[in-house]
């Protein structure tokens, strides 16, 4: 599965966000020469602010990270005033993002590292990261620990694009043939940044997730507004609208609008561009690769509506013949009797009251003293008694003599208490 995203990607000029660091993730991130790190990014600059329901302040964590991203620009590469430049609702719905940024929140991300690779032909961009006092949590929170690496740039969102694949598509003459288009991957660090409560800005307020303001000032740390490495709100404004907007902002611009040899009716209507949310967790083996291969093989197929219909038809003409050949079970009914329901189905006899009794009691004798059946068996007659030791129970065991039900009553607790 990482290889065939691999070559969607870089083959195929396919786009994908890949948000989590799960073992799936990190055997794709493997593929395109990235690292994920295994524990989450503690930073004590950067974290936001979280109330309750009542609008007290909830416990500091320092996993839960703000951060300012760029859509499509490397933070190196940008001038002071881009940086600074916060992007409008407007802006995003025109893909007018370059020289702007958006705060955007996490849950609890891990870090993120790009490694070298050789016949390098990505384009790297690192599009938010955390502050300079981000470290990774291998080991506790505390910065001073050694087991808990400080990656100097702790990276959060990454972004790779591979330009200049030949891919098969409409052109922009109406043919269809082989264009030029950019594979494009984004490295999310955590998860959580497509959860309800990060996603949407009402949903947040909800959660108590706060913007900047008073509650950060009062505690002494900085907000996305106010740090120098963040946004200016005398370019614009400032607010989080939640983690939705700089997605739509980056699906925009990883979809090539611009790109002219594409043909206008596909750049010019949106709905010719389809998002996949792909949330599966399944690992391959060799005995699920056929199942996993049929699957795909099924889906390739109904990508062509015609298909898709001849694909379901027959799998419902599959189920009626499958109920058809079942043949019917007889019809069959249970009466309950209530009143009939403390008797037993059959009665004891009472002339075995003293031998189901003594059966017992020989019993726990035997699993007391650890034997096996065998083993009890071989004891003699006087090694038993030897075991038993109280003399009404050794009378019980060694006397041939009838025992009334009063008397076994009156023994039963002595069976109870014997051993303990």
């Amino acid at each position: 599965e990482a290889q065939a995203i691999h070559d969607f990607v870089t083959e195929k000029g396919g786009k994908v966000i890949l948000a989590a660091n799960s073992t799936n993730a990190k055997r794709v991130a493997e593929e395109f020469g990235v690292l994920y790190f295994d524990a989450p990014v503690s930073d004590s600059k950067w974290f936001y602010e979280v109330t309750d329901s009542t609008n007290v302040r909830m416990p500091v964590q320092h996993t839960r990270l703000w951060s300012v991203a760029s859509v499509s620009e490397d933070l190196a590469l940008m001038d002071e005033a881009s940086l600074r430049t916060p992007c409008t609702e407007a802006e995003v719905s025109a893909g007018v993002t370059d020289n702007c940024r958006m705060p955007v929140l996490f849950h609890s991300p891990t870090a993120i590292q790009v490694l070298d690779v050789e016949d390098d032909t990505r384009e790297v961009s690192v599009l938010a990261s955390a502050s300079d006092q981000a470290f990774v949590a291998r080991s506790g929170f505390d910065i001073n620990n050694v087991a808990n690496p400080k990656t100097g740039k702790t990276d959060l969102i990454v972004r790779i694009d591979y330009p200049n694949i030949d891919a098969y598509d409409t052109k922009s003459d109406g043919d269809s043939g082989e264009v030029s288009v950019t594979g494009s991957i984004v490295f999310v660090s955590d998860h959580s940044v497509f959860a309800n409560h990060l996603w949407d800005a009402g949903d947040a307020d909800l959660t108590g997730k706060q913007q900047c303001g008073d509650i950060y000032i009062e505690n002494g740390h900085s907000c996305w507004d106010t740090d120098p490495d963040g946004l200016v709100s005398a370019q614009g404004d400032t607010a989080w609208e939640g983690n939705q907007l700089y997605f739509r902002a980056l699906i925009r611009d990883m979809m090539e609008f611009d790109n002219d040899e594409l043909s206008l009716q596909i750049t010019r209507n949106t709905d010719e561009f389809n998002i996949v949310f792909d949330e599966s967790r399944h690992v391959s083996s060799v005995a699920t690769q056929p199942f996993t291969e049929a699957i795909g093989a099924v889906v390739l197929l109904t990508s062509d509506a015609y298909l898709k219909w001849l694909i379901i038809l027959n799998l419902f003409a599959l189920l009626a013949i499958a109920i058809m050949v079942v043949p019917e079970k007889e019809n069959w009914r249970h009466v309950f009797d209530l009143t009939r329901f403390r008797e037993r189905p059959t009665k004891l006899d009472t002339s075995l009251y003293q031998v189901r009794t003594r059966e017992a009691f020989l019993s726990k004798v035997r699993q007391f003293n650890d034997l096996t059946r065998e083993e009890f068996a071989r004891k003699t007659p006087a090694e038993i008694m030897q075991m038993v030791r109280d003399p009404r129970l050794v009378e019980l065991v060694s006397s041939a003599r009838s025992y009334s039900n009063e008397e076994l009553r009156e023994i039963i607790p002595l069976i109870r208490r014997w051993g303990n």
